[in-house]
């Protein structure tokens, strides 16, 4: 049985795309299979996986106005066991469209239940917002992955998600789970990274990942060239940090 999580934080700016794209890549490579879901009309995801955003026809708009099938949105990719569904700019329209519908927050978990025994994992990258998009992906989800950056305002705006998971709880999906908070853009040389790190760890204690997510330079050039850090340079700390996750996410839910 296949295992959903998303990776959402209402704030921009926190490394969820850079975490989608890498702990996708790193455990397609630990030979687990892979669906990556870009659920955010950037498309980051799908660009920084290295897909030409003009060669899109069809992928998450399609999929959650079911005018076509799961299968007709997935793409491969040249990582191994990683398969995605592409996103455009097109998504944009997709939650005024989505508005007036009946059981408008189902959309994208009805649109998967197809596929979702096809794959180890399937992982979506949420929009930088709690909107419509943001809470298809909560509702479909079994669990969800807040990546939170080691800086000032780290924790500004936590609770509102905190909150948004709880009603979507009650509401929407009773099963879902909070599968850790992900400490990210860590620079051990600041003593106020180190301080955000003990405060989250204080506060949330066993909801905390023990990998920490490091800045590095690799890691931010990697998306430039449409590749993933284990592509790009698997040696990297970067690659390490995101290995080092996969191995804690799979070891959770063995």
């Amino acid at each position: 049985m296949g295992k959903i999580i998303a990776i959402a934080n209402q704030k921009g700016g926190v490394g969820k795309t850079t975490t989608s794209i890498n702990l996708a890549a790193s455990l397609g490579v630990l030979e687990k299979k892979i669906l990556l879901i870009d659920a955010d009309p950037q498309a980051n995801a799908t660009s920084g996986i290295g897909i030409d955003l003009d060669s899109i026809e069809i992928g998450t708009y399609q999929l959650l106005e079911h005018s076509n099938s799961v299968r007709d949105t997935i793409m491969k990719t040249d990582s191994p066991n990683l398969d995605i569904i592409p996103a455009h700019i097109d998504l944009v329209a997709i939650e005024i469209e989505l508005v007036d519908k009946d059981n408008r927050e189902y959309m994208l978990k009805n649109a998967l239940s197809d596929i979702k025994n096809d794959y180890d994992y399937i992982l979506i990258d949420c929009a930088p917002s709690l909107g419509l998009l943001t809470l298809n992906a909560l509702t479909a989800a079994d669990a969800v992955v807040i990546p939170i950056q080691c800086e000032y305002f780290a924790l500004e705006g936590l609770g509102k998600l905190l909150n948004t998971i709880k009603s979507v709880q009650k509401i929407h999906n009773p099963e879902l789970d909070i599968e850790g908070l992900l400490l990210t853009m860590y620079d051990a040389r600041l003593r106020l990274s180190n301080q955000v790190v003990e405060e989250v760890q204080k506060h949330f204690n066993n909801m905390v990942f023990d990998t920490i997510i490091q800045r590095n330079v690799r890691l931010s050039e990697a998306p430039s060239y449409g590749e993933t850090i284990i592509n790009y340079d698997a040696s990297s700390k970067g690659a390490n940090n995101y290995l080092s996750l996969a191995k804690e996410i799979i070891n959770k839910n063995s």
